[in-house]
C-alpha cells in the first residue's frame, strides 16, 4: 500500500517526467521481485538522473551496483536510499557470481545497469548482465533511454538460452534507431550486423 508521501512523490516526479521534461513511458516494468534491467545507450551523467526519476515515476524500487569505494561515510548513505549495493571488485573475484549471489540473498532485486560499461563511444556490448541473468537465473528487461524521442521504453521480459550469439542478436536489434544524451556517443546497432 503506498503512502500519503510516495503518492504526493509520485506525482511530483511525473508531473517533472511528463509535464516539464515533456517525455513519455512506453510499456510497464514487469512487477517481478528479480530481474536485470540493461539500460542502453549511456552517454551522460545525466542518466543516472533519468533513472532516479522514472523510478520515482514508477514507484518501483530499482537497484544498482558500485565500487566499494562510493559507499563510504559521506555518500554511502544517499546510494544506499537511491538502491545501490557496493560490490567489491577485484582481480581474485568472479564479479558475475559476486553479483548472481546478491540475487539469492535479496528478497527483491531489479539490478539496473549500462552493457555498455562506460559514457563514451563503444563498438560492443560487455556480456556480464547476460551471464549474471544466467547464473542467477533471472529474466532480463530491456530499457532504452532514447532522447531522440524523449521515451524511455520497458521492453517484454526475456528470458536467455543457451544460445548467447542468437540471444546477443535479438537484445541488439531491439536499440535500431536509439538516441542517447550526447548523440554520437550513442551505440549503434548497425556497426555490429557485419
Amino acid at each position: 500500500m503506498q503512502t500519503q508521501y510516495g503518492l504526493q512523490m509520485s506525482s511530483f516526479f511525473k508531473w517533472i517526467y511528463f509535464r516539464v521534461l515533456g517525455w513519455e513511458l512506453v510499456g510497464e516494468m514487469p512487477k517481478i521481485k528479480k530481474m536485470i534491467l540493461p539500460v542502453i545507450p549511456h552517454t551522460h551523467w545525466n542518466d543516472f538522473l533519468m533513472g532516479i526519476i522514472i523510478r520515482n515515476v514508477i514507484d518501483e524500487k530499482i537497484n544498482f551496483i558500485g565500487k566499494k569505494e562510493i559507499f563510504g561515510p559521506l555518500t554511502g548513505w544517499f546510494f544506499r536510499i537511491m538502491g545501490g549495493t557496493s560490490v567489491q571488485r577485484n582481480s581474485k573475484s568472479n564479479t558475475v557470481n559476486v553479483i548472481a549471489e546478491l540475487f539469492q540473498k535479496k528478497e527483491i532485486f531489479r539490478l539496473a545497469l549500462s552493457p555498455e560499461g562506460t559514457r563514451k563511444k563503444v563498438k560492443d556490448w560487455k556480456t556480464g548482465f547476460y551471464h549474471i541473468a544466467k547464473v542467477a537465473k533471472v529474466p532480463i528487461c530491456l530499457v532504452s533511454f532514447d532522447y531522440g524521442k524523449k521515451q524511455i521504453v520497458f521492453h517484454k521480459l526475456f528470458y536467455p538460452t543457451d544460445n548467447i550469439k542468437e540471444d546477443m542478436k535479438f537484445l541488439k536489434s531491439q536499440f535500431v534507431g536509439v538516441v542517447g544524451r550526447i548523440p554520437e556517443r550513442s551505440w549503434v546497432y548497425m556497426e555490429r550486423t557485419n
